[in-house]
């Protein structure tokens, strides 16, 4: 099967988040078989307007805008002239897909406008909703989500919680299906390097960007209740803009207050290839959100990596972590009940070993890149089979 995919502001050839996640997904689906193209918005003018990777996936640059780097949700003004590049590589080359698979909402409006000139079928994953981030982006966002939803023939949700919002802003549940992101089991194992760490104070290691409904103000609180342990949290800016973030002054005066400065330290970003090191050098990952605006990969990674999960009931780690086999769950925006948690795996190193087993297990089967390419290709067979069928009807 040809398969387009569109990801305007995520490269597959960088690193982290939806670009990672774009080419790993991309990078299965080739090895299953399946020719890949990836569609991405030209946004340095000395790059090559197509790039294959080692293992020949190939990356077209689209001209749209100017070539520099636009933020993600002040890219629609472009999506007119992304799609009609589309559509005349469609059109004039010697290459169309059998199907489009989209990646965020403005990737979406490309894809569909450009697709619908060939009835080619669009498959849409939004990775995050606009009403969930940073409290809203406005009516004009969700409005856009919502017809896309309603414009393609599938949306691939990665967890319940994802369903959930697709369907409160209108989406139909019939066009909605549940394909769990994966992680990649060579790059994040227990074996490997991992980073420096005092090896007679437990290591809490936390993940993400620095702002509060993170819940690291949480876990700071819950660190009352784990004396001797310390917390570090890999995120937010590069570690010589910390000074000046707003999130990361106000997680340590927080920690300040609760007098566990000494134990709570703050490691801005990190290169992606080094993410592993970090997880490594953990006895535990915890992961206290209590809302989450978009699939949070540290838990599959950590997992992979062989460390256990101390997380909270909220986005897709209620379906990720196994409560009493991979790791412990608990209610969100409860610092009690969450360092009680914390205290108990910290102590018994056997209980951790088992979860770090079943977690290290989960991961490579329920997770691999080659599982998740399997499913998502059913949904490809879908839509091109619906259309096809629709087709049929018509000539008949």
């Amino acid at each position: 099967m040809r398969v387009a995919m569109i990801s305007e502001h995520a490269s597959p050839l960088g690193d982290g988040g939806q670009q990672t996640h774009v080419a790993d997904l991309s990078a299965a689906l080739a090895d299953a078989g399946h020719e890949v193209r990836v569609y991405t918005r030209r946004d340095d003018p000395a790059v090559a307007e197509v790039v294959t990777t080692p293992g020949g996936l190939r990356v077209v640059h689209v001209t749209a805008g100017p070539a520099h780097l636009v933020a993600p949700d002040e890219l629609l003004p472009y999506m007119g002239e992304f799609a009609r590049q589309l559509e005349k590589q469609w059109r004039d080359g010697d290459w169309q897909p059998d199907v489009v698979h989209a990646h965020f909402w403005t990737s979406g409006l490309a894809a569909v406008t450009a697709a619908r000139q060939f009835g080619v079928p669009v498959v849409q994953s939004f990775h995050e909703l606009g009403e969930i981030r940073a409290g809203g982006t406005g009516p004009s966002r969700s409005g856009y989500e919502r017809a896309l939803g309603r414009a393609v023939d599938r949306v691939v949700a990665q967890t319940q919680d994802e369903v959930q919002g697709l369907v409160r802003i209108g989406v139909p549940r019939a066009r909605l299906t549940i394909v769990p992101a994966g992680v990649d089991s060579e790059r994040f194992s227990p074996e490997g390097p991992a980073a420096d760490r005092d090896p007679a104070r437990p290591r809490i290691l936390g993940v993400g960007r620095l702002v509060e409904h993170k819940g690291f103000g949480d876990v700071i609180q819950a660190m009352r209740y784990v004396p001797g342990a310390e917390v570090v949290v890999v995120g937010g800016p590069p570690a010589d803009q910390l000074q000046a973030d707003p999130g990361a002054r106000s997680l340590r005066a927080l920690a300040e207050k609760f007098q566990v400065a000494d134990r709570f330290r703050l490691v801005g970003s990190v290169p992606f290839g080094d993410m592993p090191g970090w997880y490594r050098s953990a006895d535990l990952l915890v992961a206290a959100p209590w809302q989450e605006d978009r699939f949070d990969a540290a838990a599959l990674e950590a997992m992979a990596c062989g460390i256990p999960i101390v997380g909270t009931t909220t986005g897709g780690l209620g379906e990720t972590v196994v409560d009493g086999l991979t790791g412990e769950l608990v209610p969100a925006r409860d610092p009690r009940a969450l360092g009680g948690a914390l205290r108990r795996l910290v102590n018994d190193k056997v209980r951790r070993f088992a979860y770090a087993t079943a977690a290290l297990d989960r991961a490579r089967q329920a997770y691999s890149w080659k599982r998740v390419a399997a499913q998502v290709t059913s949904v490809y067979s879908a839509v091109t089979g619906l259309r096809r069928s629709a087709g049929e009807e018509a000539v008949a």
